[in-house]
């Protein structure tokens, strides 16, 4: 019987992994559509919002333009959702390969309330976004007459009137479409006072030879353009020099001293056995002494090998070019999906180690690992969708969404992690230590300040979040900008850079701990492998004050609440990556000498 259920959860299982690339598919092929001449193609406005607070946007019927008579929400894909999309049908009729010259779409007076909306609109930058064909189109609502003006109070106000389209087609498909305004079609909107207002489209139809499966690629040329690559493999180059001269010279030190230390130890063994150990080899009866907190410790690991895993599921996704520029929700949609499918390696991972750290109380212990990552991004998202429900804004998520999410991780996610708890608490495995352990610890000398907790952290934080810094700038400008990134490539070599440098680094400061007789490294070398995540949170403080100009309470809590809990699951995954790595090495040195 166990069997068979076994079998139904792996059937299950896959189920979901063949939904959700069906979904996937269904995305990125919804554009496919091929059309005949005076056919409508479909037209949807999304939003506006400031350009310089990207999550800051609202319906774009918020503001008072021309609406159709019967306004239409589109369906939207779960990852539209999350990312903020709001589509409805858009007032301008842009039939395929129909020229249209200044077509009126209404006639309409404004109130003093709406030209007070409008104004204070152009006043913070708004822009608009819409669809057309799943092609994106921005533009600016309006602009700001500075020029010869020293006083804010004497500045002209004006909003755009007229919206031109010019659409390339190859054949029976679109190919490209842009929209831009007429500089000589403005309103003058500075003053409270009833203005009416034209508002007016025109349409141009442009033959070319771009191939229908070529048409999204000039949105990634903007970061692949040769200055924008030279950059990038500059810095990836600049970070493999470093990475690799400090790595080396660190590695020679190290084997070097493990060497010495070896040859000491063996010669030890032939001299007399009243000789006092010192060294790493003192402390073989304690260093396998389990960790403080071992629940919380446990479940740390394996919420970070569900997020390492997470990673590296996104990565393979992106590379095969699921995530190409504007595939709409794609990232949103991945990242819930494989988490919840993943959960079930955080279980196991966590019960598996409990276990083998001689834990009774597993149920508490898959508690633990199912709230750490999940509950304070919990509590973040409350507080954030609050700020954004009292802004009226897109961000906030509708109530059948969060039921979605809801359903997900009451049928998904916690089963999942269950079924793994279970599997990781019957895996039956041993916890492999090569020496025994004593039945009192010994007393941790007095070291010196450098060899504290926060001190270490900085170290071991600094060389990765250096291997990684050039490269941080683009993933924020794509992120929290309108910039788009698109190599993912250099991405994954980043990452796998800082994988191993996060590794070394712990390695080696656990090596210089257990030297100094501290066999207290389990905690240690977590929160030094994971310390990276805080110098990110530090870079997040300088981005946002020196290379940003977002502003505004609903911007600033979104930026930083988001980017706390992103930097928390680096601390998470990077801390488990430093342990195993120092798990490794202490199992290693301490198998190769002889120890009573």
């Amino acid at each position: 019987m166990a069997r068979k259920s076994s079998m139904g959860c792996g059937n299950y299982v896959v189920v979901l992994v063949l939904l959700f690339f069906g979904a996937m598919k269904v995305r990125s092929d919804s554009s496919d559509h091929k059309y005949k001449s005076g056919e409508e193609v479909p037209l949807y406005a999304n939003k506006v919002g400031p350009f310089h607070n990207p999550s800051e946007t609202y319906r774009y019927f918020d503001l008072p333009f021309c609406s159709p008579g019967h306004v239409k929400d589109k369906t939207e894909a779960l990852g539209e959702v999350l990312n903020g999309d709001r589509l409805v049908t858009a007032p301008y009729k842009l039939d395929f390969t129909n020229d249209r010259e200044t077509e009126v779409v209404c006639k309409k007076t404004l109130s003093k309330e709406e030209v007070a909306r409008f104004r204070d609109a152009v006043a913070k930058d708004y822009y608009f976004q819409m669809f057309y064909d799943d092609l994106p189109i921005w533009g600016f609502i309006g602009k700001v007459d500075k020029e010869g003006k020293a006083d804010p109070s004497e500045y002209k106000y004006y909003l755009f009137k007229h919206l031109h389209f010019d659409i390339h087609h190859n054949k029976d498909r679109v190919i490209e479409v842009n929209a831009r305004t007429d500089p000589n079609a403005l309103v003058d909107i500075t003053e409270d006072k009833e203005i009416d207002v034209d508002f007016m489209y025109s349409v141009k139809w442009k033959e070319t030879d771009i191939p229908f499966e070529k048409r999204m690629e000039k949105y990634s040329q903007t970061s692949a353009l040769q200055h924008h690559l030279e950059i990038h493999w500059f810095s990836i180059i600049n970070s493999c020099v470093t990475v690799l001269l400090l790595t080396g010279f660190l590695a020679t030190i190290l084997m070097r001293v493990l060497k010495n230390d070896f040859v000491k130890y063996a010669h030890d063994e032939e001299a007399a056995d009243d000789q006092e150990e010192t060294g790493w080899k003192y402390i073989h009866g304690d260093v396998f002494r389990y960790p403080k907190q071992k629940s919380l410790f446990a479940a740390a690991l394996g919420s970070g090998t569900q997020l390492f895993t997470l990673a590296i599921f996104i990565f393979i996704l992106a590379l095969v070019g699921v995530f190409y520029p504007y595939n709409r929700g794609a990232l949103f949609t991945a990242l819930v999906v494989i988490y919840a499918l993943t959960s079930g390696i955080a279980g196991y991972t966590a019960a598996s180690f409990y276990c083998q750290l001689e834990g009774k109380n597993w149920v508490r212990n898959l508690l633990l690992t199912g709230g750490l990552f999940c509950g304070p991004l919990l509590l973040t998202f409350c507080f954030l969708n609050s700020v954004a429900i009292g802004y009226h804004a897109t961000a906030a998520l509708p109530f059948g969404t969060i039921v979605v999410i809801f359903l997900i991780w009451a049928l998904v996610t916690s089963p999942l992690l269950v079924l793994g708890g279970i599997a990781g608490k019957n895996s039956k495995a041993e916890f492999q230590a090569p020496t025994r352990t004593t039945k009192y610890p010994r007393e941790i000398p007095q070291l010196p300040w450098y060899r504290g907790v926060l001190p270490q952290m900085a170290m071991a934080g600094f060389l990765p979040f250096s291997a990684i810094y050039i490269e941080l700038y683009y993933i924020f400008a794509s992120v929290w900008g309108h910039r788009i990134y698109t190599i993912y490539s250099i991405l994954f070599i980043v990452f796998i850079i800082l994988i191993i440098v996060t590794a070394f680094i712990t390695v080696a400061l656990t090596y210089f701990q257990l030297a100094a007789e501290d066999h207290e490294w389990w905690w240690r070398s977590f929160v030094c492998g994971g310390s990276t995540g805080l110098f990110i949170y530090g870079y997040c403080l300088y981005y946002y004050y020196a290379r940003s100009d977002m502003s505004g309470f609903m911007q600033t809590s979104f930026f930083f609440g988001y980017m706390a809990c992103i930097c928390y699951a680096f601390f998470l995954m990077l801390g488990t990556v430093g342990f195993r790595a120092a798990l490794f090495f202490v199992r290693h040195i301490y198998r190769s000498i002889k120890c009573e």
